[in-house]
């Protein structure tokens, strides 16, 4: 005869003790922009607590984010000049390049991630080199792999592609392998959907496409099979971790990804999902605390080893507090 399973009955040690999901501080990833200029902090309208900072201003928001227990950060480039071939992001003085530099000066034990992309950095607003109205998928993959290169010669300790091209993941592993950094990692986008939830980010980053949309290289959200096969190829290309964006909508996929890859699986809880719980927060009409913890705690429950999220530092203080993990 089935009986109805008993609720625990000892309070918040019992829970504490046989809680099913775990959260680590160190599984957090926060994502920081770095613009051009000096002296410069400014805030994000549309990502409400988030700042754009020039390099020279990196070790202030690094110490808080290592302070908060917090050991890792994702850095997008803000340039001020941008061209056809995104150049500003492969020149060895590029706002990244730079950004790096300062941290790994200033804090050797953090891990850094950069992203590597073009699209903050052409003037067309999209991941590629464009011939006619399209992108060209292979005339783009040496771009990417010498910005990835770039990048960790100037002291990253992974890069994220994130432009969703077909064989870039190949492509950077050679590179950076040929380059004589074969021991450093790679993060790749693989299931990165053709979102709605990427909004303020393009505000953030100046990287709204100038004609058309990016549908015909990043996924249609309609698709989970597709999703496997992409991070399946990126595993077999040289893949370190496989990710998966965005997070909130897409917990079937980061489950599905989970189970057919032997490799950790990241999930990106994007600009969009932080500045809508923001949004309702502010107006009264959630707790908005509470909708984060709950958010993080899904995207765990549903298989990923590692969150990027835009309130890691709140995040980690909740642990801290006992209220999450």
């Amino acid at each position: 005869m089935l009986t109805r399973p008993r609720r625990l009955r000892n309070g918040a040690v019992m829970r504490d003790m046989v809680r099913e999901t775990r959260i680590s501080k160190k599984s957090l990833i926060y994502p920081i922009f770095i613009r051009e200029g000096a002296g410069v902090a400014e805030e994000i309208e549309a990502l409400p607590g988030q700042r754009r900072y020039s390099p020279d201003m990196l070790p202030g928001i690094v110490e808080t984010v290592l302070g908060s227990g917090v050991g890792s950060v994702l850095l997008f480039g803000v340039p001020d000049v941008k061209d056809e071939a995104g150049s500003g992001a492969y020149v060895d003085d590029g706002v990244v390049q730079r950004g790096v530099r300062v941290i790994r000066e200033r804090f050797p034990e953090v891990q850094i991630v950069t992203d590597v992309c073009l699209c903050e950095y052409t003037s067309h607003g999209h991941c590629g080199v464009i011939r006619g109205e399209s992108v060209d998928n292979d005339a783009t993959l040496p771009l990417l792999a010498r910005t990835a290169l770039s990048h960790v010669e100037a002291g990253a300790d992974m890069v994220a592609p994130s432009d969703m091209m077909d064989g870039r993941v190949k492509a950077i592993r050679e590179t950076l392998d040929d380059g004589g950094f074969p021991e450093k990692a790679i993060m790749s986008y693989s299931a990165k959907y053709a979102s709605s939830f990427y909004g303020p980010f393009r505000e953030a980053a100046g990287s709204a496409p100038a004609f058309g949309d990016r549908r015909g290289y990043q996924m249609d959200c309609h698709n989970r099979r597709e999703a496997l096969k992409e991070a399946l190829l990126d595993v077999e290309e040289g893949a370190d971790i496989v990710m998966v964006k965005p997070a909130m909508a897409y917990l079937d996929v980061i489950s599905a990804v989970r189970e057919n890859v032997n490799v950790p699986v990241a999930a990106y809880s994007v600009s969009g999902e932080y500045a809508m719980v923001k949004s309702a927060g502010r107006a009264g009409l959630i707790d908005e605390g509470s909708a984060f913890r709950e958010i993080a705690a899904g995207v765990f429950r549903a298989g990923a080893d590692i969150l990027i999220t835009y309130n890691a530092i709140e995040l980690a203080g909740w642990i801290d507090e006992g209220r999450i993990g």
